[in-house]
C-alpha cells in the first residue's frame, strides 16, 4: 500500500476537497435519518406503543384512511376473540379532536377509545390509570404543552368535559398530535357528535373504529378471522400507512435519501476516474516492475476506503452535533441503528463507485512507462 499512502500525503489538498464533499453528504444523511425517524415517531408512536399485532377494520375500507373511515360493529370483537391463536381482542376507537383546558391551553388530541379493563389500557408514569367515566390519560408530550394532572378539558363542538387523571411516559402521538386515552363509551359519544345530556341512539355504543388483536403468533393468518367477523385486517406496521400523511412523508424522505446515496457513489466514482487517468503512468511503471493487477486494485481501493471512512466519520460526527442542537420545534430523532446503517451504506456505495473507476487499472499497458506510446 506504499503508493496509496504516499499519494494521500502528496496530494492531500485534492483528497481533502473530495473528503469534504463526502462529509457534507454524510451530514445530510444523518439529518435526513433523524427527520425520518422523527416523523415516524411523531406520526405513529401512539400506535407503536399499543400491544397489538393487527387491527381489523371494516371490510372494503381504504387502507390509507382506515382509522378515520372505518366503522365496525362491536360484535366483531367476540368473533375475533374466538379465533384460534388470538390471545386478546378488544374494541378500539380513534378520532381527532380539538380541546381547551380550564387553564386556557388549546390542544389537539387523538382520542383512543378503549375499555379500561382491556389489554389496551396503558400504564401511566404519573397519576392514575384510566378508569373514571370522565377521565383521560394523556401523552407526556401533552404535559410539555401546558396540561397538568387535574386539568379539565372541554372538547370543541360537543362540549364533553374530560379530567386529566394520568400521564403516559414518553411520546405517544398519532398524526402529529398528542394521544389521549378515554373510556370507549365517552369516545363513541364524542365521535358521533352527541353533547352531554342529549339522548344517545342505541347504535352509537355498538360502533368502533377497529378490533385490536393480540395474537400468540405475530405472523398468523388473519383471513379466517376476517371471514368470520366480516372485517379487513392489517398487521400493526402496515396499519401505519393509515395515519394522516405517513406514507407521503416517509416516501418523500426515502426518495431524497436514495438520490443522496446515488450522488455519493457518483462523486467518489468521478473523482477516482479522473485520479486514475492522472496517475496512469505511475501505475504502468508498477505493472512494468511486475506488480500484479490485484495489487493495483487493492492499492486503489485502500486509498478510497481511507478517504471514505475518514470523511464519513467526520460527517456523521458533525451531523450528530447539529442534530443534538435541534429543539422540539421539529420532529427529529436520532438512533444509532439508523445512523450506523446510513454510514455503512455511504462507504459501501462509495467503494462501488471507486471500484468502477479503478477497474480500468487492469487495462494499463506497461509499455506506456517504457515510452512505447511515443
Amino acid at each position: 500500500m506504499f503508493l496509496a499512502i504516499r499519494e494521500l500525503r502528496f496530494a492531500w489538498v485534492r483528497f481533502t476537497l473530495v473528503g469534504a464533499v463526502i462529509s457534507l453528504i454524510a451530514v445530510l444523511m444523518v439529518m435526513l435519518s433523524g427527520f425520518s425517524e422523527g416523523l415516524v415517531r411523531d406520526g405513529v408512536s401512539g400506535l407503536q406503543q399499543l400491544p397489538v399485532t393487527s387491527f381489523a377494520f371494516a371490510q372494503g375500507v381504504h387502507t390509507d384512511s382506515a382509522f378515520s373511515r372505518s366503522v365496525v360493529d362491536q360484535d366483531a370483537v367476540d368473533r375475533w376473540a374466538a379465533q384460534p391463536g388470538v390471545e386478546h381482542a378488544a374494541p378500539f376507537g380513534n378520532a381527532l379532536v380539538n380541546a381547551r383546558s380550564d387553564s386556557r391551553v388549546d390542544i389537539d388530541l387523538a382520542l383512543f377509545g378503549i375499555e379500561p379493563d382491556s389489554f389496551l389500557s396503558p400504564a401511566v408514569a404519573e397519576g392514575e390509570r384510566l378508569g373514571a367515566a370522565d377521565g383521560i390519560v394523556v401523552s407526556g408530550t401533552a404535559i410539555e404543552k401546558g396540561l397538568r394532572i387535574g386539568d379539565t378539558l372541554t372538547v370543541d363542538r360537543v362540549g364533553t368535559r374530560l379530567k386529566v387523571v394520568g400521564v403516559l411516559s414518553g411520546q405517544h402521538t398519532y398524526g402529529h398530535v398528542d394521544v389521549g386515552y378515554v373510556p370507549l363509551p365517552v369516545w363513541q359519544q364524542i365521535r358521533s357528535g352527541i353533547k352531554p345530556g342529549d339522548p344517545v341512539p342505541e347504535h352509537v355504543h355498538r360502533e368502533i373504529t377497529a378490533v385490536a388483536v393480540q395474537a400468540t403468533d405475530p405472523d398468523m393468518d388473519l383471513g379466517a378471522g376476517d371471514a368470520a367477523a366480516g372485517t379487513k385486517s392489517l398487521a400493526l406496521k402496515k396499519s401505519f400507512d393509515a395515519s394522516p400523511g405517513y406514507s407521503a412523508e416517509t416516501l418523500t424522505l426515502t426518495m431524497i435519501q436514495v438520490f443522496l446515496y446515488a450522488i455519493s457513489a457518483l462523486v467518489v466514482g468521478a473523482f477516482f476516474t479522473v485520479w486514475t487517468i492522472q496517475r496512469r503512468q505511475e501505475l504502468a511503471v508498477l505493472r512494468a516492475m511486475g506488480a500484479p493487477t490485484g495489487y493495483l486494485l487493492r492499492d486503489g481501493l485502500t486509498q478510497a476506503l481511507i478517504i471514505l471512512v475518514l470523511a464519513v466519520l467526520a460527517g456523521v460526527g458533525a451531523g450528530v452535533v447539529v442534530g443534538g442542537l435541534i429543539g422540539s420545534a421539529v420532529p427529529f430523532s436520532m438512533t444509532a441503528a439508523a445512523i450506523g446503517s446510513a454510514a455503512v451504506l455511504l462507504v459501501v456505495l462509495g467503494l462501488a463507485g471507486a471500484t468502477a473507476a479503478i477497474v480500468r487499472i487492469a487495462a494499463v499497458d506497461p509499455l506506456i512507462a517504457l515510452g512505447g506510446s511515443r
